[in-house]
C-alpha cells in the first residue's frame, strides 16, 4: 500500500509546440553555442538526467505505429528527473504528434501512486481540480483500450537553454542515451546499455518552438551547415535492440 508521506500538489501541464532534431558532433554543438551565446540563456536546471519508462503493448503497437510515420501518433511514458523514490513527483504523460505538431498532456503525481495505477489500475489520489482529472481521463482511456505495461527504461543527460527575448523557444542537448529492458523502475539507477547513434561524442540537439524558428537561429544553423534529422530515441532502440531480439526469439 502506498503511503504518501510528502504532500505533492496536483500539477498539470498541457502544451503544443514544434520540435526539430539535429544530430551534432561535439564540435558542432560547441560552435553552435558559441555563435548563439548572445541570444541564449542557460535553463534554470541546465544540466540534469531525464529517466523514462515507456509503456507499450505486448506487441509494441505504439512504437511500431510511430515508426510507420502516420499523420497521427502517440506514446505513453512515465518520466522523472534523476532517480525517483516512492514520494518523488513524476510525470505520467501522453505525447501526441499530429501533422508535425507535438502535443503533451500530463499529470504529476507521487511515484508510488503512478505505479499503483500502472500496475493495478488504482486512480491516483493526488489528482485535484478539473484539468488533472480531464487529462487523467485521456490517459485512462488509452490504458483501457490498449492495456499497456512498462516495456523500456530509457535515460539520457540533458543541457537546456532558452532564447533571451523568446523564452518559449528552447534548445536542448541530450547525450548518453541508454536503456534496459529489465528492472523497469525509475527507482533503480543501475547500468544500462548505451545507444550507438552513429556519431561519436554526439549531441542530440532539439529545437522547440511554438510558431516558427527564429531568424537568428536559422541563420546560425545555415552558417554552420547544421541540418535536421529524423530521430526517435525509443524508435531507434526498438529498431536496433528490441526488434532483432524478438525476431531471434521467433525463429528459435
Amino acid at each position: 500500500m502506498c503511503k504518501n508521506e510528502v504532500m505533492i500538489i496536483g500539477y498539470t501541464q498541457s502544451f503544443r509546440r514544434c520540435e526539430t532534431k539535429y544530430m551534432l558532433t561535439e564540435k558542432q554543438a560547441a560552435d553552435f553555442l558559441s555563435a548563439a551565446e548572445d541570444i541564449l540563456c542557460s535553463d534554470r536546471y541546465t544540466d540534469y538526467t531525464i529517466s523514462n519508462i515507456y509503456l507499450d503493448t505486448d506487441d509494441y503497437y505504439f512504437i511500431k505505429h510511430s515508426l510507420d510515420k502516420p499523420i497521427y501518433k502517440e506514446k505513453l511514458r512515465l518520466r522523472c528527473y534523476g532517480t525517483a523514490d516512492d514520494n518523488s513527483a513524476v510525470f505520467l504523460e501522453i505525447k501526441k504528434k499530429y501533422r508535425g505538431i507535438v502535443y503533451k498532456r500530463r499529470i504529476t503525481v507521487p511515484h508510488c501512486e503512478a505505479m499503483q495505477y500502472i500496475n493495478h489500475g488504482i486512480k491516483p489520489e493526488s489528482l485535484t481540480g478539473f484539468t488533472p482529472n480531464q487529462i487523467f481521463s485521456e490517459i485512462d482511456h488509452l490504458f483501457r483500450k490498449y492495456s499497456p505495461s512498462p516495456k523500456l527504461f530509457l535515460a539520457y543527460d540533458r543541457m537546456a537553454y532558452y532564447m533571451k527575448d523568446k523564452p518559449d523557444v528552447r534548445i536542448t542537448f541530450d547525450t548518453g542515451i541508454r536503456s534496459r529492458q529489465d528492472r523497469l523502475s525509475l527507482k533503480i539507477n543501475d547500468p544500462a546499455e548505451y545507444l550507438d547513434t552513429g556519431t561519436e561524442n554526439y549531441r542530440l540537439m532539439e529545437l522547440k518552438f511554438t510558431e516558427a524558428v527564429p531568424l537568428e537561429i536559422t541563420k546560425i544553423l545555415s552558417e554552420l551547415k547544421i541540418y535536421p534529422v529524423s530521430f526517435s530515441k525509443y524508435g531507434r532502440i526498438y529498431t536496433d535492440m528490441i526488434q532483432p531480439q524478438h525476431r531471434k526469439e521467433i525463429t528459435v
